[in-house]
């Protein structure tokens, strides 16, 4: 094992898993974040202690993605770590960030572990939250191979898979994959909302299924819709025209049209790997 100290800045859902997952692998970590009860919250669960300023070998950038440019350069201008990552579920703007700032990309790999859960903060973390999800990482033309080795090894204690993947190719998918869905499911649990109770009272365990994600912190995923707008837009835009087809076909008594649909849903889920 080469890292033996780690950084995590940001002690949110994602940034104290992280914590706790190298925790578990007898890597010595340090915690900041300017939300001191949420630090705290971190530390009690075993994090990790606050950090001194010390040199580690690898800092984990876990804050949201505006802010990931800014505090690369300031942890770079402290010579905080031998390597930096970031884990913001969106890429090319971080990167542009860092760019426009003046970042050292040489030590900088950007990446993104798909995993999460529908509450946010320390307090929901867990050590296994990664285990068997894909970790993407977004290397550029002037990653360093020291780095990059860090941070694969850092997605490795932490149990998960790396996958490799340009930053524009990583949006484009976690667009499809990730953030058009949780849109999706957002507009499904609205429409809840003026729900009578006694049809609510009727709700089973498909409709859980479908708006779990819709619980997740508004704030948050603003600022995940920001980084990435066009291309969460285009996948809402397919969405948007297969239900208004489905609606004109219903209306029709075109059981036909909306059964296309129908099987065209079994063929998508299919394709989604079994984890």
């Amino acid at each position: 094992m080469t890292i033996e100290k780690a950084l995590v800045v940001g002690t949110g859902l994602i940034g104290t898993s992280a914590a706790l997952s190298l925790r578990e692998k007898g890597v010595a970590v340090q915690l900041t974040d300017i939300d001191e009860h949420a630090v705290r919250v971190a530390r009690e669960l075993g994090a990790g202690r606050d950090w001194t300023g010390e040199e580690v070998d690898l800092a984990v950038i876990a804050v949201p993605p505006h802010l990931v440019g800014e505090r690369l350069a300031a942890l770079q201008k402290q010579g905080a770590a031998r390597a930096y990552t970031d884990v913001a579920s969106v890429k090319a703007g971080p990167i542009a960030d860092a760019e426009r700032l003046g970042c050292d990309l040489i030590s900088y790999v950007p990446g993104h572990p798909l995993a999460g859960r529908e509450r946010s903060g320390p307090a929901a973390a867990r050590a296994g939250l990664f285990a068997g999800r894909p970790w993407a990482l977004c290397p550029g033309v002037e990653t360093g191979a020291e780095a990059l080795r860090l941070t694969c090894e850092l997605v490795s204690l932490c149990g998960a898979e790396a996958v490799t993947v340009g930053a524009a190719e990583h949006d484009s998918a976690v667009a499809l994959v990730s953030h058009a869905p949780h849109v999706a499911a957002s507009a499904v649990a609205a429409s809840l909302a003026g729900g009578d109770d006694v049809a609510l009272r009727l709700a089973g365990q498909g409709l859980r299924d479908v708006t779990r994600i819709a619980a997740g912190n508004p704030l948050l995923w603003r600022e995940i819709l920001a980084g990435n707008a066009l291309p969460v837009a285009a996948v809402l835009d397919r969405i948007a025209a297969d239900l208004a087809s489905a609606a004109t076909a219903l209306r029709a008594d075109d059981l036909d049209g909306v059964t296309d649909l129908l099987w065209r849903g079994v063929d998508g889920q299919g394709r989604i790997p079994a984890r």
